[in-house]
């Protein structure tokens, strides 16, 4: 499970130096940011259970922050 961490942090890393070629700075440094506590946390050598619920709470904070930053920032289109 621990090795799961450090596949998510690489491809939070590629996603961020794409967005990052794109211009797309702060998407970039958030992804960073992601890559670097990932890798990190891969290398803590938790129990499976303390790495499913860290990543269960990961979920929620991501989605939670997704849905309030289209519903409450980006604006009605229409």
């Amino acid at each position: 499970m621990a090795r799961m961490y450090r596949v998510l942090g690489f491809w939070t890393l590629v996603i961020g130096l794409m967005a990052f070629a794109g211009h797309m700075t702060e998407f970039a440094l958030l992804f960073f940011a992601q890559a670097v506590a990932f890798v990190f946390l891969g290398y803590l050598n938790f129990t499976e259970k303390t790495y499913i619920v860290m990543f269960w709470g990961y979920m929620i904070i991501a989605f939670g922050g997704f849905t309030y930053w289209t519903v409450f920032k980006m604006g009605n289109p229409f």
